[in-house]
């Protein structure tokens, strides 16, 4: 097994495998807002965070049948938690792109 795969793998445990394909978009968002230079860099990561909290919530929306508050609020957790673990990982892919090709 690759590390690539083990590392997928590893993921799928935390982060729902639909929503896995929200790490790349994150990605190429974050170097998109990186390459506009009108946001700082320090903002980039809570911006990811937000993007990937709404895109959660609506698949969470669009996928769930909401009959009462309580699945209301489980669609508001799962959403805020997949966001966040999709946008850290979208950080976490970009820290590995930067490490891999920094020269020492």
């Amino acid at each position: 097994i690759t590390k690539g795969a083990e590392r997928m793998d590893y993921l799928s445990n935390f982060i729902k495998p639909e929503l896995l394909v929200l790490i790349p978009v994150l990605y190429i968002a974050g170097a998109g807002l990186k390459r506009s230079q009108s946001f700082a860099d320090n903002a980039i990561p809570l911006v990811l965070g937000v993007c990937g909290v709404v895109l959660a919530l609506a698949y969470v929306l669009g996928t769930s049948a909401l009959s009462g508050w309580r699945d209301v609020l489980m669609a508001a957790f799962t959403a805020v938690t997949q966001g966040i673990l999709c946008a850290g990982a979208s950080v976490y892919v970009n820290q590995l792109v930067k490490q891999a090709t920094k020269s020492e």
